[in-house]
């Protein structure tokens, strides 16, 4: 069995939101979707798009997965319906967002599908998702922007408060 390294992006706004990254992080191991290496730590960060809405917690985990990108996926969005997750309008609130970062060696697998962008498209532009991957994997080079991560974080502008929630486990 081939294991595939993977970085995922975790958030949420509804309800205990730490209490409900942590679960999504039970249910991704206990359901052997990802074998986690490195958890960052928990960020309370301002909603980015619509902000009438409750502060994230966000962050980010390091693991292996033997699923392709696209079972990998299935599986996240598996955990996200588990969890209670309704789709609402683009931005909105969420109890839990679980989202594929990065794929295969190094992150240097690239999916380009109408379902699944990997590296995830937007993540060169968000400070919330920078700053816990470079906590836990700083010299990871984007396979498209050819940067690392830290470099990527470094030329963004500071935008939107991101406040250190809790330590890592």
């Amino acid at each position: 069995m081939v294991l595939e390294e993977v970085i995922l992006g975790l958030g949420s706004n509804m309800g205990d939101g730490v209490a409900n990254c942590e679960e999504a992080v039970r249910l991704l191991s206990e359901r052997c979707v990802v074998t986690i290496t490195a958890l960052s730590s928990w960020y309370a960060t301002e909603p980015q798009g619509y902000r009438d809405q409750n502060w994230f917690i966000n962050g980010a985990l390091c693991g292996k997965t033997s699923l392709s990108p696209e079972g990998l996926l299935f599986e996240v969005k598996k955990i996200e319906s588990y969890m209670g997750r309704e789709e609402t309008f683009r931005w909105g609130p969420r109890i839990i967002d679980i989202d594929i970062l990065f794929y295969g060696h190094n992150g240097e697998t690239c999916v380009w599908g109408e379902d699944l962008q990997i590296p995830h498209k937007m993540l060169h532009r968000r400070r919330f998702v920078l700053i816990p991957l470079v906590e836990i994997a700083p010299s990871l080079v984007h396979p498209v922007y050819r940067q690392n991560v830290k470099t990527l974080l470094r030329g963004l502008p500071r935008d939107g408060q991101i406040v250190k929630r809790v330590k890592k486990q």
